[in-house]
């Protein structure tokens, strides 16, 4: 047990299962897993309140199509505008062209971008069903954290969004680390572990906030706290992580630029519709 007083090797091998050319990833299944599991609660909460589950059979559809193209078009432009606007088919097919043609999948997908797709995406379900985008959205704040704390995990298991060095005894070495992030055999923080264990947290308390709030203030101030405390954690836990998008000497980084104004509109809305519901008129 000695070794882990100096750091924790980890090299898992991404792939759970090989068929010839296929490969089922921890990534894929956790991202799928996510998904499906928020999906199960939300349908939990709909038939709770009385509502028709008819209303959700398009919800998981346009959900998985907005955070898909939102996160795949947010990391492109935010984080790697340099390569991508010489290889703009590469934004939206799993492929890479140069210096040879090979499957890569969607490799890199933020989660600002997701979020802007999400809201995209819902607005137009909303409209579609006649129904308030916030309705949506408050029962989002419920199941996201905890899709965010899989998704971390399949990064954990690719070794990517690794942490900045630490000589911390839980610090993890990441043998299988892409080499642009630096040294493999640094103990660096685990910062994917770090995020997963606090959108665990934000899970249980935003299923305990629904349940103590929803239908007792106006729809969209149960995901204004979501929002807000989301991004906050976010904002702080990028300070373990890689600077990625600006210069290293920076005091934030990309991540923290776009979580402010995610941060103040939670807040806003938070403040905002923290007020009783508006009786329905007949």
């Amino acid at each position: 047990m000695n070794f882990l007083l100096n750091y924790i090797p980890w090299s898992p091998d991404p792939v759970l299962l090989r068929f010839g050319s296929f490969e089922l990833r921890y990534y894929s299944l956790f991202f799928a897993f996510g998904f499906i599991l928020g999906y199960m609660i939300i349908l939990r909460l709909v038939k709770k309140e009385g509502e028709k589950p008819e209303l959700l059979d398009q919800f998981l559809m346009y959900v998985v199509i907005g955070t898909i193209l939102g996160a795949r078009l947010g990391h492109c432009i935010f984080y790697d505008w340099e390569y991508f606007s010489q290889h703009p088919l590469e934004m939206f097919l799993p492929v890479q062209f140069e210096p040879e043609f090979q499957f890569t999948g969607f490799r890199g997908l933020a989660s600002h971008g997701g979020a802007f797709g999400i809201t995209a995406a819902l607005l137009l379900l909303a409209r579609r069903q006649k129904k308030s985008v916030f309705w949506y959205l408050d029962k989002l704040a419920v199941v996201v954290p905890l899709a965010g704390m899989f998704i971390r995990l399949g990064n954990l298991m690719n070794s990517e969004i690794v942490g900045e060095p630490t000589d911390l005894p839980w610090a993890f070495q990441f043998r299988l680390m892409s080499s642009h992030d630096g040294d493999p055999m640094e103990p660096r923080h685990p910062s994917q572990l770090y995020e997963a264990i606090s959108y665990l947290a934000i899970f249980g308390f935003m299923f305990w906030y629904y349940a103590k709030r929803y239908g007792k203030v106006q729809q969209g101030q149960v995901f204004g706290v979501f929002f807000a405390l989301l991004f906050f954690d976010r904002f702080l836990l990028e300070y373990t992580k890689i600077n990625e998008g600006i210069s290293e000497d920076a005091l934030i980084n990309m991540g923290q630029i776009l979580s402010i104004p995610f941060i103040l509109i939670g807040l806003y809305l938070a403040w905002s519709k923290n007020k009783p519901p508006t009786p329905k008129t007949y």
